[in-house]
């Protein structure tokens, strides 16, 4: 590839995995533009300010020195050597793949791209996206592989709030639709990624994906599942884990929790299920076991609370529940398929007094009302009937919280104290 400097690169999608990956191709040499719709989210870009967790300010602004700009006009794609689609990959309403904004990226994108562009889709979707819809839209202009264009995927590997594993350091599968596809995404990659895994195509990188997480997925239902058996066969399911994690081979601990969220696990795996039933004509049961075991985990949550509650002579009605932690993840702001969200819904048809706290999130809602959140904690805590952690964020000091707590519901196996009623 020629001299970096003068390589144009177009990153679509400024959101959680575009925006970091706009910041590592600048910071590699590149001429970055990152391109999303979202007027907002460019003009706090343009002015140096991070609208995502992982990317700070001073990141944004050393972007910038660099030469990296943020767009919403379609129009730089006509000028890009490399447009890389980071673009959201939602599920519909009757949970089939929502591919409008892929489409959408790839159409423009076809209209506009110049001769001998590399196009790069890292957005999750289900196997056969890049060979069926991507490359269909590039060819219908007349355009040809291997002449006019390049095409490859490249699943992206974010881990929002992962300061260990980064970009840089997470080895990045390629597969193109022809060797020489490959060959030049990998090469790109190359230049800002220690370890690049070329793969034998589009498929098989767009189904690593899908692996990665639909093995997740499956884990964290059986140990979901488990907790539920373990509690009624009176075993402490925390203490079974920590014991079969001392095993140095053939085991990787995963632990319960109040549901699944982000975009990857409750999502992804249906991409692969929606295929799989979509080409084959048959389910598969593994991941809709899954999800159905993991999407049942808040009202669970919520009837255990409740069986608290009644042990401590109160009912759900009326009792003030305090919720720490609403994001998805520890330590984190982002709140994407948090179960935080039906957990609130459900106590609140119960009849529930709510309010919350969270260090990283200053407003929070649900079915379009307003929850509390409360600003002393300690007192806050100390005058609730119940407090319900779903998040165990590093600013909290769970067993000090249980000790001043009447009920201290604790999903994430953060407390030590015995008082805590532990999931």
């Amino acid at each position: 590839m020629s001299n970096r400097s003068t390589v144009k690169v177009v990153v679509v999608g400024q959101g959680y995995v575009g925006l970091p990956l706009a910041i590592e191709t600048a910071t590699a040499g590149y001429v970055t533009t990152g391109l999303d719709l979202d007027l907002d989210v460019v003009a706090s870009l343009s002015s140096g300010i991070s609208h995502i967790d992982d990317i700070s300010d001073d990141q944004i602004r050393a972007a910038l020195a660099r030469g990296y700009r943020a767009s919403a006009e379609a129009a730089v794609l006509a000028q890009a050597d490399i447009v890389v689609i980071c673009v959201p990959t939602p599920l519909s309403a009757d949970g089939s793949p929502d591919m409008a904004a892929v489409e959408k990226a790839v159409g423009e994108t076809a209209r506009l791209a110049k001769p001998g562009v590399l196009v790069i889709l890292e957005s999750t979707t289900y196997p056969g996206t890049t060979d069926n819809l991507v490359r269909p839209a590039l060819e219908a202009s007349g355009r040809e592989i291997d002449r006019d264009f390049f095409l490859a995927f490249s699943p992206e590997r974010i881990d929002p709030g992962n300061q260990h594993y980064t970009i840089r350091n997470t080895p990045k599968i390629v597969g193109g639709v022809t060797a020489e596809s490959t060959r030049r995404a990998s090469e790109f990659y190359g230049a800002f990624v220690d370890a690049v895994v070329p793969v034998k195509g589009a498929r098989e990188a767009e189904s690593a994906k899908l692996l990665e997480n639909t093995y997740r997925h499956v884990n964290i239902a059986l140990v979901n599942e488990m907790v539920r058996f373990c509690r009624e066969l009176g075993i402490d399911l925390w203490e079974v884990i920590r014991a079969a994690s001392t095993k140095p081979f053939g085991f990787q601990p995963f632990y319960p929790g109040p549901g699944v969220g982000g975009h990857c696990i409750p999502i992804d795996p249906n991409y692969l299920s929606y295929e799989v039933k979509r080409q084959l004509g048959r389910p598969f049961r593994f991941i809709e076991l899954a999800q159905e075991i993991n999407e049942s985990m808040p009202r669970y949550v919520v009837d255990r609370l409740q069986d608290a509650l009644n042990d401590a002579g109160k009912p759900v009605r009326g009792s003030r529940v305090l919720i720490l932690g609403i994001t998805y993840k520890p330590n984190i702001a982002d709140q994407r398929q948090s179960p935080a969200k039906p957990i609130a819904t459900l106590l609140a048809r119960k009849g529930a007094l709510l309010t919350f706290h969270d260090p990283l999130v200053d407003a929070w809602g649900v079915d379009g009302v307003a929850i509390p959140r409360v600003d002393d904690l300690l007192t806050a805590v100390s005058q609730s009937d119940a407090v319900l952690l779903l998040q165990a964020h590093r600013k909290y000091d769970v067993d000090d919280l249980t000790k001043r707590s009447q009920l201290f519901f604790d999903t994430r196996g953060a407390s030590t104290h015995p008082a805590a009623v532990r999931l």
